[in-house]
């Protein structure tokens, strides 16, 4: 026998150890993962009731006033829209009073997914 040679071996302890770290470990990013998948969803189920809420007060304005509204400032002062503003940003151009704007929603953040446009 080489007495120089050290041969530890691992124990059952040991072993019950190694195997509850690697399970904890999975079990954290399995819910970290799941927490940014309902982010994700919830972003996206912000942004088309965003989508409905600006085309809802457009139609309303267009069908109370006969015009299509000048400004997003118009439709906040005088039909209620509201939106997070931080979350979003809405590009409106109004193309004339009888034509409908050409309105953009974008997310302010990287990770919102895509974008909205509404002809």
């Amino acid at each position: 026998m080489n007495r120089f040679t050290n041969h530890k071996r691992i124990s059952l302890s040991q072993i019950w150890q190694i195997v509850s770290i690697l399970f904890l470990t999975g079990f954290v990013l399995f819910f970290i993962s799941g927490i940014n998948t309902v982010d994700e969803s919830t972003a996206n189920e912000q942004a088309k009731s965003l989508e409905s809420a600006v085309r809802r007060s457009v139609a309303q304005c267009y069908a109370v006033e006969g015009t299509y509204p000048p400004s997003l400032d118009y439709l906040k002062e005088h039909y209620g829209l509201i939106y997070d503003a931080d979350r979003f940003y809405i590009d409106y151009t109004a193309i004339g009073s009888n034509i409908m704007p050409d309105i953009t929603i974008l997310p302010r953040s990287k990770s919102e997914i895509g974008f909205i446009s509404i002809n």
